[in-house]
């Protein structure tokens, strides 16, 4: 090794996700994910954000009709990655210019997803905020607070990224486990949608400032076994 230089250690992000843990219904899959963290591998180093907020969507198939699923409807061109194996990115554009990113959840053949509303920042920082267009002494919070945000920071997009295989050892975007836990979850109807705004379906870490609207969040505490 040449004198002055250094190894440049990626962060630690603890054990991948398997396929098995998304093989179930958005709604028990949503909490789980809660404190896990979302790691993108790219040129310019690890992004990497905790999960402190999520939403559930469910698919056709479920007893309660969710008309703001995009699978809703059944398979299209759009959506089909849901209605695929358990575990990939389902990435889509909102207002021509901004991605959302959700986790498919269910068996295949079934349609159900995850949407990530917000990441604690946890490595990275400088890049995401230079790909937000925001200063580098930003707070965290303005970096992966809200969907279009974490996807904008993370240098998320449908073209590069939808249909990934999160359960991959060789995928540049995975789900890890590091052990980290929370005593509580907060569960609360879901937000920015016009249908099934009443379904009980969103949970985020109680009290964390990275949530979206975290001041006025209010709903059920529910405790963890």
């Amino acid at each position: 090794m040449a004198k002055g230089s250094q190894i440049i250690r990626e962060p630690a992000a603890g054990k991948l996700l398997t396929r098995g843990l998304f093989e179930d219904a958005p709604q028990r899959v949503a909490p789980r994910l809660l404190s896990k963290l979302l790691v993108h591998r790219t040129p310019h180093g690890v992004l990497m954000g905790r999960i402190v907020e999520v939403e559930a969507y469910l698919g056709p198939h479920n007893e309660t009709p969710d008309p703001a699923a995009h699978a809703f409807r059944g398979p299209t061109p759009r959506n089909k990655i849901l209605f695929g194996p358990a575990g990939h990115a389902y990435v889509y554009s909102i207002y021509g210019r901004y991605f959302c990113m959700n986790i498919s959840c269910e068996v295949a053949g079934l349609a159900g997803c995850v949407l990530l509303r917000a990441l604690e920042p946890v490595a990275g920082l400088d890049r995401m905020a230079a790909n937000r267009g925001l200063p580098r002494d930003s707070a965290p919070r303005s970096l992966t607070s809200g969907p279009s945000r974490l996807c904008q920071a993370l240098g998320l997009n449908r073209l590069n990224h939808n249909g990934l295989d999160l359960t991959d050892r060789s995928s540049p975007l995975q789900v890890h486990d590091d052990g980290c836990s929370h005593a509580e979850t907060l569960v609360t109807v879901r937000i920015g949608i016009k249908h099934a705004v009443e379904l009980p379906l969103r949970f985020a870490l109680p009290e964390h400032a990275c949530v979206s609207g975290a001041r006025k969040l209010t709903g059920t505490r529910v405790h963890l076994r």
